[in-house]
């Protein structure tokens, strides 16, 4: 990939944001062969990009004239209308794209939105949903939504990032909705993790030895986030082999182990409580998925 726009003398791409996300996206654009523009709002943090190449812009209304793409990813949308809603940034931006990776929520991202067509600014939204080591290897996972026609035009500068990009559709708060959810699992499932370490180190078992076995609950999983996605969308939730009255006699197990070590068990405590009320509903046989329904 060359190094330039159609616009003569102007980089492909601008980065706004040189955290470890920001960095690395900048970094990954380099080793593609695409010289970005870069832009931070502490000072230094762009010393060893512009030593590889990048360019460094002294204000960010320079960075986005720079080129007709503008990357912008930083720790929020706060962060991010900080930088572009100011009259100075939003003048440079308009007439070019703007494509948001910083995370927030579906609403944020859609107010954005608005914000960018009533400036003329066209936009995209995305996330990320894999760490900094995977951006711009294959193991990189881009997520984006907005109009696809604007996605299209700026995936060629994009794919320098590496990894797999996917178009959800043109609803703006589409790549924010899946991070939200993605990330939920994720954070719900390490919030449980850190728990069974704790009870397991009140047993005599250290993180090590757990470890592995730990994994192995962890392959489980796969095969049946496929099985429980085709349940909830039919509504149709088997219990064959494991029904949510089994499902809360090992969580009240869990909840009894935890506190009779002083170990807070209060998340457990809350899925217990949402199982024992899809009992009281009459669904006992059902499989815990069936929770789904009782929380939306």
């Amino acid at each position: 990939m060359t190094s330039h726009n159609d616009h003569t003398g102007q980089s492909a791409v601008t980065v706004l944001g040189l955290g470890p996300m920001g960095r690395a996206l900048a970094g990954a654009f380099l080793d593609a062969g695409v010289r970005p523009t870069v832009w931070n709002r502490t000072p230094g943090k762009d010393h060893e990009l512009a030593g590889r190449g990048a360019i460094s812009a002294p204000s960010p209304e320079a960075a986005v004239a720079a080129s007709a793409l503008t990357v912008v990813c930083v720790v929020n949308y706060e962060a991010v209308d900080a930088i572009v809603r100011r009259d100075p940034v939003t003048d440079a931006l308009k007439g070019r794209t703007l494509v948001n990776l910083t995370a927030d929520t579906p609403d944020r991202a859609r107010s954005t939105a608005a914000w960018a067509a009533e400036h003329g600014i066209g936009y995209l939204d995305g996330a990320i949903m894999t760490p900094t080591p995977t951006i711009g290897t294959p193991a990189g996972v881009f997520l984006h939504s907005g109009p696809e026609e604007l996605y299209r035009e700026h995936r060629p500068v994009l794919d320098a990032l590496g990894g797999t990009h996917t178009h959800l559709g043109e609803d703006i708060g589409r790549a924010a909705a899946y991070d939200i959810a993605l990330l939920d699992i994720f954070w719900t499932a390490m919030a449980g993790y850190a728990h069974a370490l704790a009870v397991a180190r009140a047993e005599g078992i250290t993180a090590r030895e757990l470890a592995p076995f730990a994994k192995g609950i962890g392959t489980i999983m796969p095969p049946l986030f496929e099985q429980v996605a085709e349940e909830v969308d039919s509504g149709r939730y088997s219990g064959e082999g494991n029904p949510i009255t089994s499902a809360v006699s090992s969580m009240a197990h869990i909840v009894h182990a935890s506190e009779s070590h002083g170990i807070d068990a209060s998340v457990m405590r809350a899925a217990e409580g949402q199982a024992r009320r899809v009992i009281a509903r009459g669904h006992g046989s059902d499989g815990f998925i069936r929770i789904t329904d009782l929380l939306y």
